[in-house]
């Protein structure tokens, strides 16, 4: 007598629809943030850093650039937010990179959930992350005489572009960590490419303190467009130019680097 297998017909992955591709993007980027308990030091990353530059740009350069810490802090504190937000975003590419290298970002699509929401719950996660950064230096900063002119609803205005425009830049972040093979090389990446695009700007001196040659590329630089936006929301000056050039800028950054990523990712996975 032999015995017959009866194989069940398989029958198609049903398709999920956007309400619980958003759920589970959602229960993905909290965690992300749930990791954090588990790596405190991911969140000191994002705090004594910022926090030391402020302290240190505000009393060690303050005097000699603006005369008095206070009168630097006023001017510094907007271009040393851009250049934590800009840092920021590398650790969208280095978690990304991490989850890759060590199978977890498999395990996540081998799971029945949209395709898409392992890699969205993490730029979610990381947005989080930089509200998180903007608030507690913008509170140090109030703590040490910064005041906010055109008060909350500046404030707002502020917190709405820089998340936007960090949004834009992460993709950047997540095409390095999808074509490297290791976590620190994203971090090595960050170094070389962001600390000469944030000291080439008007993020910590004024562009007209520097040579004329060096003033054309530091007045199209992102940081500087990006600085002097948030510094007309905060305590005032020009606002529609610089915030629409930093619309333009966010909306030019994701229109490259957004499809490359994903192109990467897909051939990573």
């Amino acid at each position: 007598m032999t015995a017959t297998t009866v194989t069940a017909p398989l029958t198609p992955a049903r398709r999920l629809g956007p309400t619980a591709g958003l759920r589970h993007t959602l229960t993905l980027a909290w965690r992300s943030l749930v990791q954090i308990k588990h790596n405190p030091m991911e969140l000191l990353d994002l705090s004594i850093q910022p926090v030391m530059f402020v302290l240190l740009f505000t009393y060690v350069f303050g005097g000699a650039i603006s005369g008095s810490p206070g009168d630097y802090l006023t001017f510094a504190l907007p271009g040393i937010i851009v250049q934590n937000a800009f840092f920021a975003t590398m650790t969208t590419g280095f978690g990304l990179n991490n989850d890759l290298t060590k199978g977890v970002f498999d395990r996540l699509r081998a799971l029945p959930i949209a395709r898409w929401a392992p890699l969205a719950g993490r730029i979610l996660a990381d947005t989080v992350k930089q509200a998180w950064s903007v608030s507690l230096l913008v509170g140090v900063g109030m703590i040490l005489g910064f005041r906010l002119e055109n008060g909350l609803l500046g404030l707002l205005g502020a917190f709405a572009l820089l998340l936007a425009f960090s949004l834009a830049a992460s993709w950047i972040s997540v095409l390095v960590g999808v074509l490297v093979n290791e976590p620190e090389k994203v971090q090595i990446f960050g170094f070389m490419v962001i600390f000469p695009l944030t000291f080439t700007s008007n993020a910590f001196v004024p562009t007209e303190t520097m040579p004329g040659w060096l003033q054309s590329w530091v007045e199209v630089n992102p940081v500087t467009i990006l600085a002097d936006a948030l510094r007309g929301l905060l305590v005032g000056g020009p606002v529609a130019a610089p915030v629409v050039q930093s619309l333009l800028w966010a909306g030019v950054l994701a229109a490259i680097f957004a499809p490359l990523a994903v192109r990467g990712l897909r051939r990573r996975v």
